[in-house]
This record gives C-alpha cells, sequence and structure tokens, in this order.
C-alpha cells in the first residue's frame, strides 16, 4: 500500500511512524514548512526510495497514493479530504474531521458514491485501558450503563493565545472541538447516540474569541447521561473517565507522559454492597494508540469493513459541538 501525508507536524510524524512499523511505503509528504516534509520521509526511511517532499499537497494527492493522512489545521481537513477521495484514495484524516458537519458532509457523501473508507483520527478510543474496559463492558459484567463522568483539560502554554487553535475560523472552536470532541467521541462509544444537547462554553482565563472551557451534558433516548468537561484551565494535566453501570464502575485515569500513567480500575458491586471487589491494571509503556489505530484501519481495509471511528462518527460528533456552538454563550 503506497501512502501520502499532507501536514507533517507532531501528528503526521506520529502517523508516519505508524506507516513505517507496517512496513508501508511513503510516497510523498507536504507540509507549509517544507524541511518538516523532508524530515518526516527520511525518519520513515522513505527519502531516496521514491518519497517526494514539497510544500504543495496537490502534487501528494496527484500522486494517488492508495492511503492519505491528512494532519493539517481544521479549515484544511475536509478540503483535502474531498479531494484525496476524488482521486481515489482511502483517507486517515484527523479529529474533528471539519469545523462544522456541514463542511463535512461532501465528504461523506463522496465516501460513499466513491466506495473509499474514511477513518478519522480518534485514536483514544485505542489507548489499552480504553480497550480493555470496551471489552468489560461488551461483556455485560458492569450491567446496564447508567451514565459516563468525564473530565479532560491541560493549562495550556505561553503564547497560546495566539496559536492557530485559537482562531476560530481556522480551528472552528476553542476546547469543545479540540480536547471535548474526545470526551464525546469516547461518550458516544460507550452509550451511543443522544438526542439531547445541553452545555456551557466559558472563556475563563485565556484571552481568546474561543472557549477555554467547556461543561456538556448529554442524554441518550434511554435517559443515559454523559457529564463532561474539557478545559484548558487544567493546571496538572488530567484525564479522567468513568462508566457507571448497575453492577459497578470502570475509571480510566491517565494517558501517559504528563498526563500520568495510564490506568483503569474496576469496581465490583457486592450483593451486600459496601465497598466493592476492585482489580487495577496499569499501562506505564510508551503510547501505542497510534499503532493500534492504524492497525485497525489496515484491517478494516482488508476485511471491506468500516473502521472503528469513522467519518460517521465524526459527522455525528461535530452535529453535537455544533448544537453546543449554536445553543450557549460564552
Amino acid at each position: 500500500m503506497r501512502i501520502g501525508i499532507i501536514g507533517c507536524g507532531l501528528i503526521g510524524q506520529k502517523r508516519a511512524r505508524a506507516a513505517a512499523a507496517h512496513g508501508l511505503e511513503i510516497v510523498g509528504a507536504a507540509d507549509l514548512e517544507l524541511s518538516r516534509a523532508e524530515a518526516l520521509l527520511k525518519a520513515a526511511g522513505s527519502a531516496g526510495a521514491g518519497g517526494r517532499a514539497g510544500r504543495d499537497a496537490a502534487e501528494v494527492i496527484a500522486a494517488r497514493p492508495d492511503l492519505m493522512v491528512i494532519a493539517t489545521t481544521h479549515d484544511r481537513l475536509a478540503e483535502l479530504s474531498l479531494a484525496a477521495i476524488e482521486a481515489g484514495c482511502h483517507v486517515l484524516v484527523e479529529k474533528p474531521a471539519a469545523r462544522t458537519a456541514d463542511e463535512l458532509r461532501p465528504v461523506l457523501e463522496a465516501a460513499r458514491r466513491h466506495r473509499r473508507t474514511v477513518k478519522v483520527g480518534f485514536n483514544h478510543r485505542f489507548h489499552p485501558a480504553l480497550l480493555r474496559a470496551r471489552e468489560i463492558v461488551a461483556s455485560g459484567a458492569l450491567g446496564p450503563l447508567m451514565f459516563i463522568r468525564g473530565r479532560y483539560g491541560h493549562g495550556g502554554r505561553v503564547g497560546m493565545e495566539k496559536e492557530w487553535r485559537c482562531s476560530p475560523e481556522v480551528s472552528g472552536g476553542g476546547e469543545l472541538i479540540d480536547q471535548g470532541s474526545h470526551l464525546i467521541d469516547l461518550a458516544r462509544w460507550f452509550l451511543g447516540d443522544f438526542t439531547e444537547v445541553q452545555g456551557m462554553l466559558g472563556t475563563l482565563y485565556w484571552d481568546t474569541p474561543v472557549d477555554d472551557n467547556c461543561f456538556i451534558g448529554l442524554r441518550t433516548e434511554k435517559g443515559q447521561v454523559a457529564w463532561l468537561h474539557a478545559t484548558w484551565t487544567e493546571w496538572k494535566n488530567l484525564f479522567s473517565f468513568e462508566i457507571y453501570g448497575r453492577e459497578g464502575k470502570l475509571h480510566i485515569e491517565g494517558l501517559g507522559g504528563s498526563y500520568g500513567t495510564e490506568r483503569l480500575a474496576w469496581y465490583r458491586m457486592l450483593p451486600e454492597m459496601g465497598p466493592p471487589e476492585t482489580t487495577i491494571w496499569e499501562y506505564p509503556f510508551p503510547d501505542r494508540s497510534w499503532d493500534a489505530e492504524f492497525a485497525e484501519l489496515m484491517a478494516a481495509l482488508k476485511e471491506g469493513r468500516q473502521p472503528l471511528g469513522a467519518i460517521d462518527d465524526a459527522m455525528a460528533n461535530l452535529e453535537i459541538i455544533g448544537r453546543l456552538y449554536q445553543g450557549t454563550s460564552r
């Protein structure tokens, strides 16, 4: 399989390493900073082996690779995905896949029309603690699910208010569309579609035109609730995701690195109630979610099925985000 990469920053580099680990050929890389595209190809071992680096995304698309990886700013994700599909490529595009659901809709329609697979980069689904949690829930051991409580955030960095993520024209929003989209995706993964959407957005600290905090309430048709908070004012980086069933609770904490060791705790309710029976797993090794997500895409393409975290999931995610931006004020 021949792969092209558009956007050679941190995430593009992670995707390139995952592709190289699968022995796939990177035939072209594009970035506005040429040196980043060149460095990506060199690190992946594709420089001098037919891989071309450039600034123009159209040149990579014109090479018609089998799979196009798109890891740009949000304002170009949908445009480039559509062009890649029209050129005959399958696509791995980073979340949120577009700035709005309306912007993503032509991509979804083109993917169906051309029978191309579009995988969206929801890599959090592929962290080992969350994969194990999914297995436990699917086994029925937690009983019927009642609600989810999720928190995710970091404290920003000096000068962040001048970055593209704080420009609504480029990003489509603030923390809600940034880390909030991961929380929404995970909540949908466990509870299904949400019929009720409520929330409050705030710009509480950073001098930006976008939200730096979002407080989200989601409810399914069955009455299950997700209560989520994503923030750019978390002074100690935090990831916490709790899944409550009638027979117990799962708690995922940490994502590695500055978020702390990834950990899953399973609290089983006993017939007499009281203190639960507890099992804890820790995953101290480096973040393997990028490799696991890429492996899932390769398997889906081989088997002719939709991958886990596909364009339909991104559409549902953006529809929720759009309702929150339209229905709340800062």
